[in-house]
């Protein structure tokens, strides 16, 4: 049985060729059952990107993050600073998550489901496609003289790539500022928000370096979770994987012949096309097994899969497949180690629902005033008070009064009689609190204040109030 190749490509990736210079990657178009199934898929996850922004659900933008002043809304449910616990779990939850899938299904985030590879494999390389061509017209445009059709089609692609650059780009800052913000900057023109346009050109520029020029290489050098891979992956994973065992046999591959029987000769299936290196985007040959650049974008198993339909030879021969099930014909199991985070992804997904139910739709915070300490009027003391309230409801709060339970005295807010609170706002003020001092037994005790909306209960707080020092 032949092995597979000696493991000197990995001491070189296929985008740089011996002189260390840029290899440029022509992929091959490809097309099969699994690259249908990806389309339509990037195409429902193109939709939900850009609508995202868009979409609101009880007055909240469904995906929000604005960061500047510290707004999330994560499915239509608003996060503030106070909740950056839960959104930890969240972080948390996607981590352990892409964790698991990676252990068990290798890469397959990379080819299905990042943003990355579906702008750029269904995105800004079908319209390659449909302005150069295939995989060989792009390469004679590459090499031909800059003429008139060479011109032509290298603006026209730069052109549309970079108006697409600046739709991404507006969609982009429309998650970060809020879709409202992106809209009534178009409406008032860029001379009135030149920082949100300058802004907007960078992002634009970014993104078309990245599509125009970069490219793969975002997954291959820059993208962290290329290198996570390579400490997740065991002999179990599930991967884009080919069969050496049975495409290389005794005799290793060659060229297919119709004449000979190819069972008998002791030749592997593998017929050495290389189509499944012309159709890869990262340039890999995946006869040499996993490899970091691997993205799992099933391209070459549909190449595959084609050919050897075409010569008579049974499919799979590059398939989803571990190590073990190709060397010893072993079976997917749900090992001890998967077991393993996906334990600890049930924990957090049920510290986080609870979390969720115990949160509050208002989180009022109330501080003594730092410097002061207390005050005599009269038969009572007095006690100074900044308050924060925080609404995360998508109503308003235009009665919001606080009543203090314990021990008895009396709320003095400074200014309103009642506080008002914007939908998904906060609203800051002062109060002070007055208590009859037989009531104040030591220099400090403690307030509980109820928050009321007219006559609903919303938030319950509890402070010190400081006294004078009482001596025995």
């Amino acid at each position: 049985m032949s092995k597979l190749p000696d493991e000197n490509f990995r001491d070189s990736i296929g985008t740089i060729n011996k002189e260390g210079n840029r290899s440029w990657i022509f992929a091959k178009k490809p097309k099969g059952k699994l690259y249908d199934r990806r389309k339509w898929l990037s195409y429902f996850l193109l939709l939900f990107l850009f609508a995202s922004p868009f979409i609101k659900i009880n007055g909240n933008q469904f995906l929000l993050f604005n960061v500047i002043e510290r707004k999330f809304n994560i499915f239509s449910f608003p996060f503030w600073p106070q909740d950056f616990h839960i959104f930890v779990i969240i972080m948390i939850i996607g981590v352990v998550s892409l964790a698991l899938f990676t252990v068990a299904f290798g890469r397959i985030f990379c080819g299905w489901f990042c943003p990355q590879t579906i702008f750029m494999e269904m995105v800004f390389r079908r319209i390659e496609y449909w302005i150069e061509g295939d995989r060989g017209a792009q390469i004679r445009l590459d090499k031909q003289s800059w003429n008139a059709e060479k011109i032509r089609k290298r603006i026209t692609k730069w052109f549309v790539f970079y108006v697409i650059s600046f739709l991404i780009a507006n969609v982009f800052l429309a998650y970060l500022i809020g879709s409202d913000a992106l809209i009534q900057f178009v409406e008032e023109g860029p001379t009135k928000n030149t920082k949100t346009l300058i802004a907007l050109i960078i992002f634009t520029y970014v993104f078309y370096f990245i599509y125009a020029w970069f490219r793969e290489q975002v997954c291959i050098i820059a993208c962290p979770y290329g290198r996570m891979q390579g400490v997740l992956l065991d002999n179990k994973t599930i991967n884009v994987a080919y069969d050496y065992v049975r495409g290389e046999k005794e005799l290793g591959r060659a060229k297919f012949n119709k004449q000979e029987d190819r069972a008998a000769s002791g030749k592997g299936d593998c017929i050495d096309c290389k189509l499944c290196v012309h159709v890869c985007p990262t340039g890999i040959d995946i006869r040499n097994g996993v490899q970091l650049e691997c993205v799992n974008c099933t391209a070459c198993i549909d190449e595959c899969d084609s050919i050897m339909e075409s010569v008579g030879l049974p499919k799979g021969l590059i398939r989803y497949a571990s190590e073990d099930e190709i060397a010893k014909k072993e079976k997917f199991v749900f090992t001890t180690r998967m077991k393993g985070y996906a334990s600890v992804l049930l924990i957090l997904t049920g510290v986080f629902i609870g979390m969720l139910f115990l949160r509050n739709d208002v989180e009022t915070t109330i501080l003594h005033l730092p410097g002061q300490l207390f005050e005599h009027k009269g038969n009572k003391i007095s006690n100074v008070y900044t308050f924060k309230v925080v609404n995360k409801t998508s109503k308003d709060f235009d009665n919001l009064h606080f009543k203090l339970v314990s021990p008895q005295g009396e709320i003095k807010l400074v200014g309103e009689k009642f506080v008002k609170v914007k939908k998904d706002a906060l609203s800051e003020g002062t109060m002070f609190v007055e208590i009859n001092s037989s009531q104040v037994e030591g220099d400090k005790i403690k307030l509980k204040i109820e928050v009321y909306n007219g006559n609903e209960l919303i938030d319950t707080e509890t402070t010190n109030f400081l006294g004078p020092i009482r001596f025995n």
